[in-house]
Parts: C-alpha cells; structure tokens; sequence
C-alpha cells in the first residue's frame, strides 16, 4: 500500500506552495483546444488558496527542449486559469523560469494569491533532473505539492528533484486519487480482478502482463498485439501486426497463465480488412485464419460476447489499450462493446490512460467509469508493478 501525505495532511496558512500541475494541453494558435487538465487540477489549487497558501504553480508544456519557444509558452494557460478560478493568475514570464519576474510576483504575494510560472521545459535542466534548478524551484516556496501524475514516471526537477530541498512534499488530489485506484487496485484488489491489454504492441507491454498475471483472475488480450499470439500458436495472421521476436514470449505467458491458473481469454474472430482503410472490403474471419492479403484490425462479434461476458461478475477492472483501430469507424465495435459492458458493471472501472482513455471519451462512456487515469506512460508503470519516482519522491504519512 502506498500511504503518502496529501493536501489534506498540511497547514498552509501563509506558506508559499509551489505546485507541480500537468498543464500540458494542446495549443493551436495560441488558443487551448482540450482544457480537461486545467479543469482537473482546479480542487487541489482551491483548496490551497481556501486554506489561506501563496500558490505558485508550475508545468511543462510540448518539448521545447530547453529552449524559450515562445509557441510553448504557458501564457494562455495563466489567462484560461485566471478565468476558471475567477481570480487573477498572475503570469511570471521569465524565460529562465525562475528569474526576476517570478522572484518579485512571488515577493508580492499575500495568501490566496496565484501565481503561474513559465514552462518548466524551457530549462535544458528539467529533464536530467539538474541540481541548481531543483534548488533555484525550491527557493521559491516553502511546501512543495505534486499534482502531475502524467510525469510522475520521470525524476524531472520539477518534480522530483525539488523535493530534496524542501521539507515538506506532499500529493494534490489527482495524484492521490490515481495512487488509489492504480496503485492499490493492482496491489489490493476486490476479486474478481479482470484485467484487459490491447494496443498495438506486445513488446510494450511485457512487463505489464507479466506482472497481471501474478494478481488477476482473468486477463483479457485483445488489440493488435493479439496476432503475435495468434501466429504463436501457429495460426495464420495474413498481414496482421505481428512481433516475430515475441512469439516464444507470447507462449512462455500463456504457460505462465496456465500455471498460475489465470484464465487468459484471446480473440476467436476478428475483423479484418483488405487495407488499412475504414473504407476497405471488411469480413469476419476465425482466429488463425486469416487469409493472404488481409490483416486484423478489431476483434470479431464472438469474441466480444466473451470478453464482455468476463467482465459481467468482476469486482474490479483495469483496461490499458484499446481492442482494434477504434479511429476508423468501422474498427472501434470491439473497443465500444468492452466500453459499454464496463460501463454496465457495478465493479470498480479504472482505464490506464493513453488510448484507452481517449478511446473511451470518444465514445462517451468517460463519465460511466470509476477511475480515467490521467497519465498514458504513468499508469502503464503502475501496472508493471514499479515505484513511480514522482509518488516515491513524496512524504510518507
């Protein structure tokens, strides 16, 4: 169990707080096109401002890799802010980040004040978690709260590397809340514990299923990555995504599964298609007979009646990747039908984010799930079983 200090465990009456956020939204010019991360971290900062803290908050945004691109800048973000909090979200425009402007808005604060510094990542420091800029983030600040679970499987300075030069570091409510239900689901399930891999590749996904296959009763594998087992077995894939140097592995894991007694369910049918097109000639084809020419882009009718009828009694469900080419109409069926029947289940529902997540927006059943997590590579690391150097790097209680 991962039991670290929250928002809810401090007093920041009066301390400057800096806050690491994931504000890394998608800008077309200069204009913030999907603002779910902005929005997401409102109830962390408004708890701090409610509690009397001179919040000043930070992120990265894109790659601007070091430099000061002004196309990257976090300016917009500062006016979005100001308008959702419905208080000034004072911009501190230093391409170094931390330089005059921050030194003097922070200098000026009194409590409930906000203010936003530049992109962490115009720093070539962030990244390889350099000293003096860990040091030069921490001056600012007395108490340090991490609320970007989207880079907490990376030791940047902005979030990990400050910690070591404050006293106090604790977790926002975001991150709290994916500690929670990724962290503890996949340590501490109620069971039945299902969980479901799709996506493109099994090579990603090595260690995720070899350490699910250690926790869960059922493990569902459906995607792209199914036709290196497919082939494994030694069906017929046509021109199917196909890992040949995973095909051994795909065996020694269904092993794994027999041993363990894990009921490891793999398509029986899929749909395919005569070219990576919605608008190609589509039919069903069983498993391991798919014909010369054509290649598997979702899962078929039969397998998803078993997949959805697996997850029917399960008590908690992890979903990482999506069952087929959900982006072309004619190839999202499968992930759709695995998303309703997670939306039907009273069990805990916790999609890993990434694909997944967009996938499951897409369609509309976000608001049917238990958990969306916010953080595509993040959430893959929690489900291989390791330390997190953004949790890690916070408080115990």
């Amino acid at each position: 169990m991962l039991n670290k200090k929250s928002v809810d465990d401090i007093n920041v009456k009066g301390k400057k707080v800096l806050v690491r956020c994931d504000f890394n939204v998608p800008l077309q010019d200069g204009k913030i096109t999907d603002e779910n991360r902005l929005v997401a971290a409102l109830p962390t900062i408004k708890k701090l401002i409610a509690d009397g803290g001179k919040v000043i908050l930070c992120s990265h945004l894109g790659k601007p890799k070091g430099e000061a691109k002004p196309e990257l800048s976090l300016a917009p973000v500062a006016k979005r802010m100001s308008e959702l909090l419905g208080q000034e979200v004072k911009f501190a425009a230093d391409p170094e980040v931390v330089g005059p402007n921050a030194k003097a808005a922070v200098q000026a604060m009194k409590d409930g004040d906000v203010v936003l510094l530049e992109n962490t990542r115009y720093r070539a420091e962030e990244t390889k978690n350099g000293e003096a800029f860990s040091k030069e983030l921490a001056s600012l600040c007395d108490v340090f709260v991490n609320d970007a679970f989207g880079t907490a499987h990376r030791a940047h300075c902005s979030n990990v590397g400050v910690t070591q030069f404050v006293d106090t570091a604790v977790v926002g409510y975001l991150m709290q809340k994916e500690i929670d239900f990724l962290g503890n689901a996949v340590d501490n399930p109620k069971r039945p514990f299902v969980a479901i891999l799709g996506g493109a590749k099994v090579s990603s996904k090595i260690s995720v299923i070899n350490n699910l296959l250690d926790k869960v009763d059922t493990l569902i594998i459906g995607g792209g990555m199914s036709y290196t087992f497919s082939k494994a077995m030694g069906g017929h894939i046509g021109t199917s995504l196909c890992e040949d140097d995973y095909l051994q592995y795909a065996l020694d894991m269904m092993k794994k599964a027999e041993e363990k007694g894990v009921k490891l369910l793999l398509p029986v049918d899929n749909r395919i298609g005569d070219d990576f097109s919605n608008d190609c000639n589509i039919q069903v084809a069983k498993r391991g007979e798919i014909p010369d020419g054509w290649e598997g882009m979702d899962i078929g009718p039969e397998t998803e009646k078993i997949f959805c009828e697996a997850v029917k009694d399960a008590k908690t469900v992890v979903w990482n990747g999506p069952m087929g080419c959900f982006e072309m109409p004619n190839f999202a069926h499968g992930t759709e039908e695995v998303a309703k029947a997670l939306a039907d289940t009273d069990a805990t529902t916790i999609i890993g984010g990434g694909d997944s997540a967009a996938a499951v927006n897409i369609l509309g059943y976000g608001d049917k799930m238990t958990h969306i997590s916010t953080g595509g590579g993040a959430s893959l690391e929690f489900l291989e079983g390791k330390e997190l150097p953004g949790v890690a790097a916070a408080n115990d209680k």
